[in-house]
């Protein structure tokens, strides 16, 4: 397996992850590992081993194969991503950031990273500078779906309603047909801003 297919699976898989497809996603770490471990590319295989250990919630096991990935590979922006990802879920929000941002020192066209340093950003009611990273991972890669459904939530948290279901509508635009479920979801939040609308609040 190429170092390129096995980029092209780090995007599968994150795709696969962000819309809950876990049995996918096991597939592809599965096929990550293997690709990686045929080519002998130490820094891949620490990276899916990273990834194994994610779907497994075992973020501490998973920090030490990032932090192995980083080693293999410094300007690996998805390592410090993934990492900051893994501190987050265990509590260690300052952390996390500072790995974001490392991430996007080193990878600084990673349109990941913007998002969910953005992601985190909303979570933490930070809901302005959010919006900051959202565009910025719009800008590098303008038809991510996941990107303009938080840009929305945050839009719609800051009170920007009309803004909001433009992002909204955008990222229903963009989903792809599978995640029907998702769009439906999406329609629903934007009819309930509509009548916040309405409702003049």
């Amino acid at each position: 397996m190429s170092l390129k297919r096995l980029e092209e699976l780090r995007v599968e898989l994150d795709e696969a992850i962000t819309y809950g497809r876990f049995r996918v996603a096991r597939s592809l770490v599965r096929r990550g590992l293997s690709g990686a471990r045929d080519q002998e590319l130490l820094g891949e295989l620490e990276y899916f081993k990273g990834q194994e250990n994610i779907l497994d919630e075992d973020y501490v096991g998973a920090l030490k194969h990032f932090d192995k990935a980083i080693e293999y590979n410094p300007k690996d922006g998805a390592s410090f991503n993934d990492r900051a990802l893994c501190m987050m879920e265990l509590g260690m929000i300052d952390d996390a950031f500072s790995y974001f941002n490392k991430g996007i020192k080193v990878e600084p066209d990673y349109a990941t990273i913007y998002h969910n340093k953005g992601w985190l950003l909303n979570k933490i009611g930070r809901h302005a500078e959010a919006i900051d990273y959202f565009n910025k991972a719009l800008e590098l890669e303008p038809g991510r779906a996941v990107t303009y459904e938080n840009l929305g939530d945050a839009l719609a948290n800051l009170g920007d309603y009309k803004d909001s279901i433009k992002a909204y509508s955008q990222a229903i635009k963009a989903l792809k047909p599978r995640y029907s479920n998702i769009k439906r979801q999406l329609i629903s939040q934007v009819k309930k801003i509509e009548r916040k609308i309405k409702a003049g609040k």
